[in-house]
C-alpha cells in the first residue's frame, strides 16, 4: 500500500493552526523546530488524513493543491460553511465525471479539493 504526505508551505503558523485545527478539524500529532525562533514543521491529521505544514522556505512554495478523498463531501460542506475562517472557493459540484467536490483555500493560498466518488 501506497502512504504519501502531501506537505503545505505556510507562511504564519499561528493563522494556519487557526485555520487547520480550529476551522478544519484537524488534530496536531507534532511540532518540530530546530531552535524555539526558528521556522515550524508540523504534521497534522483528521480521518486517517495526514498533511505536513511547513515554515521552511526549501521545503515548497505556497499555492499548493492536494485532494482529500472522504465518504460524503456534502457533510464535510454543511459542517465548513458556517465557519467563519473557512474560505469555501468552490462549493459540492460534480464537474469532473465519477466525482462530487469542493475546493477550501487556507490563509497562504494552498487549495484542498475534498472529493467524492461517485
Amino acid at each position: 500500500m501506497q502512504k504519501v504526505v502531501p506537505a503545505f508551505r505556510i507562511t504564519d503558523y499561528k493563522k494556519s493552526k487557526a485555520f487547520y485545527v480550529e476551522g478544519m478539524g484537524f488534530q496536531i500529532d507534532w511540532e518540530h523546530r530546530f531552535e524555539p525562533d526558528f521556522p515550524v514543521f508540523v504534521q497534522i491529521t483528521k480521518d486517517e488524513m495526514t498533511i505536513y505544514l511547513t515554515e521552511h522556505t526549501g521545503d515548497c512554495e505556497t499555492g499548493g493543491l492536494i485532494h482529500l478523498f472522504v465518504p460524503n463531501v456534502d457533510k464535510w460542506y454543511y459542517e465548513l460553511k458556517s465557519k467563519k475562517d473557512i474560505r469555501i472557493t468552490e462549493p459540492p459540484n460534480e464537474d469532473l465525471e465519477g466525482l462530487r467536490m469542493m475546493t477550501v483555500v487556507d490563509p497562504d493560498g494552498n487549495q484542498l479539493r475534498i472529493c467524492t466518488r461517485l
